[in-house]
């Protein structure tokens, strides 16, 4: 098999796995690049020290490619983006900021950049800003994602109309069969985020693995919009935020709800009543944990499975 996404980062499959905060340290990074996909490891939940480690730790657990997700509204920036540098990483995926600001500093520095969007807009303006491949993230997606609410389905021919670089769909992509469908509607490749939350490498806490592989159709909603739109699975902390929607809620109180690191207490370590539990709408689809290396057969296979069907259509 080739393709662009594959010729850009030199894997056997086009399958990225997301680097997911709180989820994607350099074990999940690592067996995922020698499963034959790209790793990479979240540097949104790493102060600069730490990843600094998980980088050296993921060099030595793999001689495949692997790469690094920046959020670029996080402080330290510069000391994140100049430890990528000196550790010699070779691939960035940035997200959440302007991709002008860092695109052309990093391709300077022989590194391979791609930007993580959720419109046509924003996927022009990367472009433009020189990156190599953009990441187009659907509404289904967990995490922080677009306001507009676009789906995957749509999302992805749109974005296809009006770019030319290399084009990796992201949200609600669980399965082969979904990985079929995306690339039939003009992906390159996929990035892959909520399947590999129930992995056996994700950094993840135990409970909240068990939370996404017994969440059902509907559990999850997009939230909190006024401060960065975010998809959540259904639970004190979120009840909690409808409460407060009900009183007309200014900024400041929604961000006093919120508080600080509810992510981490949530994700990392496992408080499922009052941490934020951040996951995709295919969770509903998730059932079970898996080895990386089982998740990457079993999406391949049934890709492969999926094309024979298609021909017979």
């Amino acid at each position: 098999m080739s393709n662009k996404i594959i010729d850009l980062f030199k894997i056997k499959y086009p399958i990225i796995q997301a680097g997911m905060v709180w989820n994607s340290g350099w074990k999940l990074a690592s067996a995922s690049s020698n499963a034959g996909i790209l790793g990479l490891i979240g540097a949104g939940s790493m102060y600069p020290d730490v990843l600094r480690e998980h980088i050296q730790k993921c060099k030595k657990a793999t001689n495949k490619p692997f790469g690094v997700n920046v959020p670029m509204l996080y402080p330290n920036i510069q000391e994140i983006m100049d430890i990528i540098v000196e550790e010699e990483v070779k691939i960035v995926f940035t997200s959440a900021g302007n991709p002008k600001t860092w695109t052309s500093w990093l391709k300077e520095k022989g590194i391979t950049v791609v930007h993580v969007v959720s419109s046509v807009k924003f996927a022009l303006k990367a472009q433009e800003a020189g990156v190599d491949a953009v990441v187009a993230e659907g509404f289904e997606a967990g995490g922080h994602n677009g306001r507009d609410e676009t789906t995957t389905l749509t999302l992805i021919p749109m974005v296809k109309e009006h770019i030319q670089i290399p084009l990796i769909a992201a949200g609600g992509i669980a399965t082969g069969n979904a990985m079929l469908a995306v690339m039939i509607l003009g992906a390159d490749g996929v990035q892959v985020g909520s399947r590999f939350v129930a992995s056996e490498e994700s950094s993840a806490h135990q409970s909240f693995k068990k939370i996404v592989i017994d969440a059902k159709e509907g559990d999850t909603q997009l939230t909190l919009k006024e401060i960065a739109p975010v998809r959540l699975i259904k639970n004190k902390f979120y009840n909690d935020v409808q409460e407060l929607y009900k009183k007309a809620p200014t900024l400041q109180e929604l961000e006093a709800l919120l508080g600080r690191a509810r992510a981490k207490r949530g994700m990392f370590e496992g408080d499922l009543v009052e941490g934020e539990l951040e996951i995709g709408q295919v969770s509903g689809l998730i059932h079970d944990i898996k080895p990386v290396s089982q998740i990457v057969k079993d999406m391949m296979e049934e890709f492969e499975i999926a094309k024979k069907k298609v021909s017979h259509l």
